[in-house]
């Protein structure tokens, strides 16, 4: 059957360097920190005392406030992103068969607030079972579709994604399959991910994940960097309207760009660590480029996992290189993650969306916070370290990759 073209009519973002598009994407290209102490509870016993927070974020600005007490943050991030990309793509739901635009969203943990909360409350108690009765529906993972499917009455396909950190990801191929297979006419997508709590900070320090240097978070995110010692945790959303072509055409939508591959794959490993040679992303890298009909040489930019781990980030060059033999030196790489921290399962639609921007703006936003090249990491290769680069951006590549051996890869092209 042949296939229908898929586009890029709406964006969102709530992130930790900014809480619209517009002052996301400023704060990519000027090179901002998002990391700074934590703020919502006292982490001064903890290992590390920072992350990469949400910042003025007021839910009752957007969300009716009886509305905002029966979600989780992470749900609330979702609607809130969601409003901001439907509102972009100039969307008449009046004129569209609702029947036929879904919601796909990421979240690798979901409502985990509301479960630390709930059980610490049962804890405190008598053992009698007292527990909010939105206890359920702000903490499964699924809400946060639901909520946005509610809110907009769209009847098409409706489901999350859980793929840890390639959740995000995972929903954006999931959309853009309904489309180009014609079961959808458009899809809400991306994710969300609010884990800047103590289980959630407890959690990745007992797994020596994240890093802690706490005498300075601005610098703390430091992918491929000799220095780097692990992640900086992130939280918000993003939100990406997909659309099939003619029907984004026939109402005059604004085109950003065409979404045009997407891949996946296995590591078959390690519950946590990535493939030593980096097998399971240059799988889906390599899968990502024929599902797109595209060659190597086509790919002008990738946004990579880049979490600043010691362990994942050489594993991941080493894919890239593989794949891409000397064209990775006329690569512009990058990893946003050296500002926005790790958002976990919606680091894919933040992600996408940088990579959207920077096909669109044809400007590749910085790795920051580099000062030591590492002897694992060619250096002749371009991360686009500390300051954004312009230059053509026909076609832009964005990884992620999750605990679990998750791969995931998305191609955004110039819409022509």
């Amino acid at each position: 059957m042949e296939l229908r073209r898929v586009v890029v009519t709406g964006l969102g973002a709530l992130t930790p360097l900014g809480n619209t598009l517009k002052a996301y994407w400023e704060g990519l290209v000027s090179g901002v920190s998002g990391a700074a102490p934590i703020t919502r509870f006292d982490a001064s016993k903890f290992k590390t005392q920072f992350a990469c927070e949400v910042k003025g974020f007021v839910p009752e600005d957007f969300i009716d406030r009886k509305e905002a007490r029966k979600m989780d943050p992470f749900s609330q991030f979702a609607v809130v992103v969601a409003d901001e990309a439907m509102k972009d793509s100039g969307l008449d739901l009046e004129k569209v068969d609702r029947d036929r635009v879904g919601v796909i969203w990421g979240s690798g943990i979901g409502g985990l607030k509301t479960f630390q909360e709930e059980c610490i409350n049962f804890g405190k108690g008598d053992g009698t079972p007292r527990f909010n009765p939105f206890f359920i529906p702000k903490m499964i993972a699924d809400s946060a579709s639901g909520l946005i499917s509610i809110r907009h009455g769209l009847r098409g396909p409706s489901y999350v994604t859980v793929s840890a950190c390639a959740s995000g990801n995972n929903a954006l191929i999931d959309s853009f399959n309904q489309i180009r297979l014609g079961m959808a006419h458009a899809m809400v997508t991306g994710g969300s991910e609010a884990s800047v709590y103590e289980a959630g900070v407890g959690g990745f320090n007992a797994l020596h994940a994240m890093s802690t240097r706490n005498d300075d978070p601005a610098t703390a995110s430091r992918p491929y960097d000799k220095d780097r010692d692990g992640f900086v945790l992130g939280e918000g959303g993003g939100a990406i309207i997909l659309e099939e072509l003619e029907h984004a055409k026939a109402r005059g939508a604004k085109i950003y760009c065409e979404i045009v591959g997407g891949g996946m794959s296995s590591d078959a490993y390690h519950i946590t660590a990535p493939h030593p040679d980096g097998l399971g992303a240059y799988l889906c890298m390599k899968h990502a480029l024929e599902d797109a009909g595209m060659k190597p040489e086509e790919i002008d930019h990738i946004n990579t996992h880049g979490t600043s781990t010691p362990i994942g980030d050489p594993q991941e060059v080493k894919a890239i290189q593989r794949l891409f033999g000397e064209h990775a030196y006329a690569l512009n790489i990058c990893s946003t993650k050296s500002m926005t921290g790790h958002l976990l399962g919606a680091a894919g639609a933040v992600e996408a969306l940088a990579s959207i921007m920077a096909v669109y703006k044809d400007i590749v936003p910085p790795t920051i916070n580099h000062f030591t090249d590492d002897p694992e990491i060619d250096p002749k290769l371009n991360f686009t370290f500390n300051k954004a680069q312009q230059r053509t951006v026909n076609a832009a590549m964005s990884n992620t990759f999750g605990f679990g051996g998750h791969n995931t890869a998305v191609i955004f092209r110039k819409y022509r």
